[in-house]
């Protein structure tokens, strides 16, 4: 079995909305304070095999999406040239699309979408 990377776990976080991991073991805004970050780690840390390279393909087409968002910026400048006429909500379609990937990965793993892809909500405090 190949587990995942330190970076390949870094993507999947923040696909699913969670914030960065740090590398205190420590601290009141740790990850370990919350049940459904330490259920994702558990998650990325216990896939199998064929689990995992599920998840490889989601990163690929996640990074790829990814990429995407920024690059139709390129075409901002110009609302129509000849016959051609640029789709004004294309950055807002593939935000839309990205994220849609992003809540599949989530749905995959098995955890809830985290708070940068949830709209902020924060999961509860274990105490």
């Amino acid at each position: 079995m190949n587990p995942l990377s330190d970076a390949e776990k870094v993507d999947i976080r923040r696909f699913c909305g969670y914030p960065a991991y740090g590398a205190a073991p420590t601290g009141m805004e740790a990850w370990r304070y919350f049940q459904v970050y330490g259920m994702l780690e558990f998650r990325m840390t216990n896939l199998s095999a064929f689990e995992t390279a599920v998840a490889r393909r989601y990163l690929g087409t996640l990074l790829s999406l990814e990429v995407a968002v920024p690059a139709a910026a390129a075409n901002l400048d110009t609302d129509q040239a000849a016959m051609w006429t640029r789709n004004k909500a294309e950055i807002a379609d593939r935000m839309r699309l990205l994220d849609e990937w992003r809540r599949r990965l989530c749905g995959f793993l098995g955890v809830p979408a985290g708070p940068a892809l949830s709209g902020g909500s924060t999961p509860a405090l274990i105490v």
